[in-house]
């Protein structure tokens, strides 16, 4: 994956990669997200076995993902007594909504950082030129 926007222009960028980078996701965070849209609600454990990974592993993802708001945690009760969680991933098209919003919100903090630029540049000139006479 690129390490820069000046990389990412020039490479070949997946949308995949796009939502790792704007949500701070790993590949295995979304290989569990996708797991989760095909299978619907799964357990920690369940979710490790279709990733072919430790439980342990599977549930830090699922943490990222909740961090993020992809993925949301439902507590079920089993009739014996006792509870379980079972992990829900937001739709597609609200994951899109999200990326889109935080996209936007880089954009404008980048455009208004930009502009903090000139005033910046300006004040520094104008020290020179003050240093000079």
């Amino acid at each position: 994956m690129a390490n820069s926007i000046h990389e990412m222009i020039r490479a070949s960028f997946r949308c995949e990669d796009m939502v790792k980078c704007v949500l701070g996701l790993k590949s295995l965070d979304i290989d569990a997200y996708k797991a989760l849209l095909t299978s619907g609600p799964l357990t920690a454990e369940n979710l490790g076995e279709i990733l072919n990974r430790e439980r342990s592993t599977a549930y830090r993802s699922l943490q990222n993902l909740i961090a993020c708001g992809v993925v949301y945690r439902e507590t079920r009760s089993i009739e014996s007594g006792g509870y379980y969680y079972e992990y829900v991933a937001i739709e597609p098209q609200e994951m899109k909504t999200m990326v889109k919003k935080n996209v936007d919100e880089w954009y404008d903090q980048m455009n208004d950082l930009i502009e903090k630029m000139d005033d910046k540049m300006n004040i520094l000139i104008m020290r020179m030129d003050d240093e000079e006479d």
